[in-house]
């Protein structure tokens, strides 16, 4: 298939606002593959900033990035990520040059606690606030759940009123699948 498949194409766009040294967010740890790749990413001298809620997530994000070595690079929050304004410190605002959701809730565990339409839009709008222009938010929408699905049609609402001299947003879907695959917001700060 030449078409990028959903999680490959998020990558490729962060790849291509991050460099070496930057500083990032992951706002949904999850299992902690976006951190670990992440912090790949932006090397010896970069910074991510992680947020989740669950205990789960942290240990395993934490495990992961101890395997690799790579947990000096990475600061993990048990936090919601509406809280980023508060936890990261001002000396990097301005800076942020990337950050990534995955909304829906954490693979193998509770499925009732899920990430929330107004959290979500409290922590785009900040991150829009902190970043350095052209960084990009990319945001991985599950929606085949009743909760995500809500998200989802009250994110896509709040992104098409985002003014486009702040930002490009784009959206990216196979439409053809069944089963409500997930697929892509990106989001580019002017």
């Amino acid at each position: 298939m030449k078409l990028e498949r959903i999680l490959p194409f998020a990558k490729k766009i962060l790849e291509k606002a991050v460099r070496r040294g930057d500083i990032v967010v992951d706002a949904t740890l999850g299992n902690g593959h976006d951190t670990l790749f992440l912090a790949e990413l932006v090397g010896a001298n970069g910074l991510v900033f992680g947020f989740d809620i669950q205990e789960e997530a942290i240990t395993a994000s934490t495990e992961r990035l101890i395997q690799k070595g790579l947990l000096e690079r990475v600061t993990l929050f048990h936090e919601g990520h509406e809280k980023l304004l508060e936890n990261i410190p001002s000396i990097h605002h301005g800076n942020v040059t990337g950050a990534i959701f995955n909304l829906g809730y954490l693979p193998g565990s509770d499925k009732a606690i899920v990430t929330r339409p107004e959290t979500t839009i409290s922590a785009v709008e900040q991150l829009l606030e902190i970043m350095a222009p052209e960084g990009i938010i990319v945001i991985v929408i599950y929606h085949g759940h009743d909760e995500g699905a809500i998200e989802r049609d009250i994110l896509l609402d709040y992104c098409q009123q985002i003014d486009q001299k702040a930002a490009h947003v784009l959206q990216y879907q196979f439409i053809n699948q069944q089963k409500n695959p997930p697929f892509i917001v990106a989001i580019e700060k002017r």
